[in-house]
């Protein structure tokens, strides 16, 4: 086992939390449900790469955290993705929006704040031209100062938005250019929860993105993503090279809209609709383990998101249960522990990568020591409150 040194189970917050009528299964019903997810896992999974991916590049910023590693790089930026490119993740992810322009750029909130003449104030991100979007924040050219970057937090606070190390706000066509080669890009197609979108503008903004795509991914492996269901459905209608995810909170929150609700109707989405794969919240599968053997045998391949990501255990028992690969924020950490914990097979360019879905097939057998499943059903109760 290796030496855990990223964050203990009990440090990460909002475990506990569970949405308002949401039916959780008992301690004792999620223990056994995740030791067959194990089981099975261990009876379906081929010897492939387990994924490591770099949330917003080597992680997003947490400017509220007393963790300074969650304020080292400014997140979504040409350098915390090139950060990232120096550990052994496959994929980094990264939040794209359409500027009012037609201009895709990488940036994660839908309003992007800042301070003039002593007051806040806020835009719309798709609601700026490219021109006005690169003014915010730190700026390449040298002796230019932009806008200085506020971000609201949940409670309503307004923060600084100041990191150690600071990097421009980019474009898509920017990240493809300037990232190191080798790295895979987990495109989120951002979209704004409060809106609601026709058809019509969600063509408009995903084939905005498309274009850039199409000329300047070359052979780099691209995965799309998105909790938007109809913009998910629609880049897969558009485009058949790459593979589209969808993004779900597994039912740790309730949304006006059914599909966004549980793991069972992410199943569903994408089997009607030919998606490739499910990126939940880690919570959603502790909380929901009977739901992994029916994402593996609807051949769908299954990654996962969230705070619990930072947790060595728990990635290790997310490889147990059969899970294809993690977004994390800690990306030297985990990818080390990642590293010492699970025994990789040396990666073949051709086939081991998530674009091409090998993830998602197999049928080689890991061993699981006693030492194992005593692990397992020791954090079990951790997770699953």
């Amino acid at each position: 086992m290796a030496l855990l040194k990223a964050a203990r189970v009990a440090d990460v917050p909002t475990l506990d939390v569970v949405a308002p009528g949401l039916v959780v299964e008992t301690t004792a019903d999620a223990a056994a449900s995740i030791a067959a997810a194990a089981a099975a896992g261990g009876q379906q999974q081929q010897q492939r790469r387990f994924s490591v991916i770099g949330h917003r590049g080597k992680g997003m910023n947490a400017l509220a955290s007393a963790d300074r590693r969650l304020q080292e790089v400014r997140e979504n930026t040409v350098r915390s993705f090139n950060d990232a490119a120096r550990f052994p993740v496959d994929y980094v992810e990264f939040d794209i929006q359409v500027t009012k322009d037609g201009c895709p750029i990488i940036f994660h909130d839908d309003f992007i704040y800042t301070e003039e003449d002593g007051k806040t104030s806020r835009k719309l991100v798709t609601d700026l031209q490219l021109e006005d979007f690169v003014q915010y924040g730190p700026q390449n050219e040298q002796g230019k100062i932009g806008k200085p970057l506020l971000r609201k937090m949940k409670d309503g606070r307004m923060l600084n938005w100041n990191v150690q190390s600071e990097d421009a706000l980019c474009t898509l066509q920017e990240a493809f250019e300037k990232v190191n080669p080798r790295l895979g890009f987990n495109v989120e197609l951002k979209f704004d929860d409060n809106i609601e979108y026709q058809e019509e503008e969600l063509t408009r903004i995903l084939q905005a993105i498309l274009k850039v795509i199409f000329e300047y991914a070359k052979d780099r492996p691209i995965l799309f993503s998105s909790f938007q269901p109809d913009a998910a459905q629609l880049m897969r209608k558009l485009q058949s090279k790459y593979p589209v995810y969808f993004l779900t909170n597994g039912g740790t929150e309730i949304y006006t809209d059914v599909r966004r609700n549980s793991l069972e109707e992410a199943i569903k989405l994408c089997l009607g609709s030919g998606l490739q794969g499910i990126v939940s919240e880690a919570r959603g599968i502790f909380r929901h383990p009977a739901a992994i053997p029916k994402i593996k045998e609807a051949n769908l391949s299954l990654l996962t998101y969230g705070t619990l990501n930072n947790v060595p255990e728990a990635v290790y028992m997310q490889h147990l249960m059969g899970v294809n690969g993690v977004i994390v924020d800690l990306v030297p950490e985990i990818t080390e522990a990642v590293s010492e914990l699970i025994a990789l097979p040396e990666p073949d360019p051709e086939v081991e990568n998530l674009s091409n879905n090998q993830a998602a097939k197999g049928a080689a057998t890991p061993n699981f020591s006693h030492r194992e499943i005593s692990f397992l059903l020791r954090l079990i109760p951790e997770l699953v409150q």
